[in-house]
């Protein structure tokens, strides 16, 4: 039956006359799509060839949107695709992967890509392990040649892929939804009319639904900040547009080429803060001011967004053999989760950081902490994924001093929980190395002498080291050059 399982064997099996439509151009493709010449009443020969689509051409900012999907795509993960520019600017992004595997409604030419270099191999999978399952393909008629009595790929109905039980079997699903509009408070625009292979609210909740009960599965909106008009695609509402998706509690991650929101468990104020991270820039003020407005943000919320995010401070490392951390830039959006990471901390870790013992962290004082000028300063977050939820296990920052433009104070702390798996040498060493490209050629930290845990972290570094003692306080000058 070619490119197309979906519900054809279920019709046939019911129907009282089954005529089948030959088509020689058609790839004879594998899984539960062949039928006995047998069940047939009648044969007859197609007069037009098949149908074939061409590959879509990316655009910066959608390859900046594969970019940021990407860094939430581990390796052993499994895709769930469909044909569209987001998806083919992944290739790219993904090709370094390992150990992918697909279990997809369609099946593409980027998945025909992934395979071709070994990225996707199938080799973790639960369900159908060492195949890639889909109901349908969409591509090239180079995908289809390639389809072509190739074992790699099954096409099963539409029952079998979408089956819960298939998909729970299969660790880190990963569903990527393209998005029309979104506002503030997490309700989906989703995409309609000509030219758009789109899905319904009912069954992207189907979707999401079933890859829920896989382990470690995430499910991505993702849109640019603009559309091609240069109108926003962050609203404060999306009231006046069709076919909305408004389970907020199916939220997880919503990403635009200026980052990622994850919006799994976070409060009303939390998620419009984080969706507002990700607008354009020249957006973001108006949200703020509307969101003040109604009430949704606090009415001293700080406005100001100065210097740039750096892109290049994304990545993830694995820790202690299974402790897997996202690293990434701080972000307005952080305050609720780095005031839970200060409650965590014991008494004597907030004395090691700021030098004095502080019992809490008002609004106030953390907005301030969270907003900050990447000019003059730099900071970087670790993150964990627990139940779908982020929680920020660590963090590290240089700030210039306005005396010496080439001299930091550097402070990195990790939750107690994390500690001594080698977290707080990976962030020292990643932002020394960032300070060196900013053209600092010193970075500078006051140590307690009873920290003994964090010298032997400065000791391990691979940098000249300038330690010197004074009244219980250990000053470590830091030369990256």
């Amino acid at each position: 039956m070619g490119i197309s399982a979906d519900v054809t064997r279920q019709i046939m099996d019911r129907a009282s006359l089954v005529v089948g439509e030959i088509t020689p151009s058609l790839p004879r493709t594998m899984g539960a799509v062949t039928a006995h010449v047998s069940e047939f009443d009648y044969l007859i020969y197609s007069t037009e060839g098949m149908t074939v689509s061409p590959r879509p051409t990316t655009t910066p900012a959608f390859e900046r949107i594969a970019a940021n999907i990407a860094s939430m795509v581990e390796d052993g993960s499994c895709l769930n695709f469909y044909p569209g520019i987001i998806y083919e600017a992944l290739y790219s992004h993904l090709k370094n992967k390992k150990n992918l595997g697909v279990h997809s409604t369609y099946f593409t030419d980027v998945l025909m890509d992934l395979v071709k270099c070994g990225t996707v191999n199938n080799s973790l999978k639960g369900s159908f392990r060492g195949k890639s399952i889909a109901v349908y393909a969409h591509g090239t008629r180079e995908l289809m040649k390639w389809l072509d009595g190739n074992p790699l790929v099954e096409f099963h109905p539409i029952d079998v892929v979408s089956d819960g039980g298939h998909i729970s079997r299969n660790d880190k699903m990963i569903a990527v939804i393209p998005a029309r509009k979104v506002d503030i408070t997490g309700v989906v625009a989703l995409h309609t009319g000509r030219e758009n292979i789109v899905a319904t609210p009912g069954q992207v909740q189907d979707i999401f639904t079933r890859i829920e009960r896989a382990s470690g599965a995430r499910k991505i909106f993702a849109l640019p900040s603009r559309n091609l008009r240069g109108e926003p695609n962050i609203l404060f509402s999306v009231s006046n547009y069709g076919n909305l998706f408004t389970n907020h509690e199916s939220l997880d991650l919503i990403v635009t080429e200026n980052g990622v929101a994850s919006l799994r468990g976070r409060s009303l104020r939390e998620r419009a803060q984080a969706i507002i991270d990700i607008a354009h820039p020249e957006d973001r003020q108006d949200l703020i001011h509307q969101a003040k407005e109604a009430r949704i943000l606090y009415p001293d919320q700080i406005c100001v967004f100065p210097g740039a995010c750096p892109e290049h401070q994304i990545t993830s490392r694995r820790f202690g053999g299974n402790v897997h951390i996202h690293f990434r830039s701080i972000k307005p959006s952080d305050e609720e989760e780095m005031r839970r990471l200060f409650y965590r901390l014991s008494s004597m870790s907030v004395y090691y950081r700021y030098h004095c013992h502080i019992k809490a962290m008002p609004h106030q004082s953390m907005q301030k902490y969270v907003n900050i000028d990447y000019n003059r300063c730099c900071s970087i977050v670790g993150l964990v994924v627990k139940n779908g939820m982020e929680r920020i296990v660590a963090e590290g920052r240089y700030a210039i001093e306005d005396e010496s433009p080439h001299t930091a104070n550097l402070a990195v702390f990790v939750d107690e929980q994390y500690q001594g798996n080698g977290i707080a040498t990976f962030l020292l060493d990643m932002l020394t190395r960032m300070s060196h490209g900013q053209g600092i050629k010193t970075l500078k930290a006051d140590i307690r002498a009873e920290n003994k845990a964090i010298m032997k972290v400065m000791n391990k570094l691979p940098y000249a080291l300038k330690t010197t003692y004074e009244q219980g306080v250990y000053s470590v000058k830091i030369h990256a050059e």
